[in-house]
């Protein structure tokens, strides 16, 4: 009998981002719930949540692998970091930024790439990259993302991942709970480093399902309720003055390779 081939979702967002849920509940939902073998909390232009669920995951003994990741924004779209330790510098070219990424030993995968719009890599800067060196090329591509980015261009990413044979991955971009999971990477192996064997050696695949309109109209609102509690909590926390802020969604204490969070 064939043994199953790991699962690994690489874009999920908490509450420190834009995300609905915090590393907790992502971390509590993917053990209880989930046939995922590696995820990676990815939140925008931050990496604490990420560390925070590394550790709570380590701690509590739980199956799930936790990599750290960041969805950089770029001049030329959000490129997902994946194996960091540091943030990575935001708002400059694509190029420069993935040799950021490599430069702290991690892999750099452009997020639903192709659309034609600006948080997006399009085509033709991602064709001169794959001319570069080494240092400046990404390592994979998102052939797949659920939502409205990553959908009216599915077909074209997989054949352009084909043509320029291009690790292919499949993500969820999770910013509510139930959307973990909805897109998968599988690969050999069922460890982060077995998946990151697998990115480089160009042997993983993408699955999942497209999300539908309404279910990301719910995700919408839910985060409008989130930056009114968040607004409200940094506010209250000013006027008191007692130190206190917004819920990051993690305890005190996690959140930086020191252990001081970010609060």
């Amino acid at each position: 009998m064939t043994e199953r081939l790991g699962r690994a979702d690489l874009h999920i967002h908490t509450l420190a981002s834009d995300g609905t849920a915090g590393a907790i509940e992502i971390l509590e939902h993917v053990e209880a719930n989930l046939d995922l073998d590696v995820i990676a909390i990815t939140d925008h232009e931050r990496i604490d949540a990420a560390l925070a669920a590394r550790a709570i995951a380590r701690e509590r003994g739980y199956h799930v692998d936790v990599v750290i990741g960041e969805e950089v924004t770029t001049l030329g779209g959000h490129l997902i970091a994946l194996w960091i330790e540091e943030t990575v510098k935001p708002l400059r070219s694509l190029r420069s930024t993935i040799a950021a990424v490599h430069d702290q030993g991690g892999l750099a995968i452009p997020a639903h790439p192709l659309v034609p719009y600006p948080l997006c890599a399009q085509g033709f800067v991602l064709r001169r990259l794959l001319e570069d060196q080494p240092r400046y090329r990404p390592d994979g591509i998102e052939a797949f993302n659920p939502t409205t980015l990553g959908r009216p261009m599915h077909a074209q990413v997989v054949r352009f991942a084909e043509e320029h044979e291009l690790a292919k991955v499949g993500n969820s971009d999770a910013h509510a709970l139930d959307a973990v999971g909805s897109g998968h990477t599988s690969f050999p192996g069922r460890s982060a480093d077995d998946l990151r064997a697998a990115i480089l050696a160009r042997t993983t695949h993408h699955h999942g399902t497209f999300h539908g309109t309404t279910a990301q109209l719910g995700t919408f609102q839910q985060q409008l309720r989130k930056y009114g509690r968040d607004a409200r909590a940094n506010l209250g926390g000013r006027i008191r003055r007692d130190g206190s802020r917004r819920d990051l969604g993690y305890p005190a204490g996690y959140g930086s390779v020191g252990g001081i969070g970010d609060r």
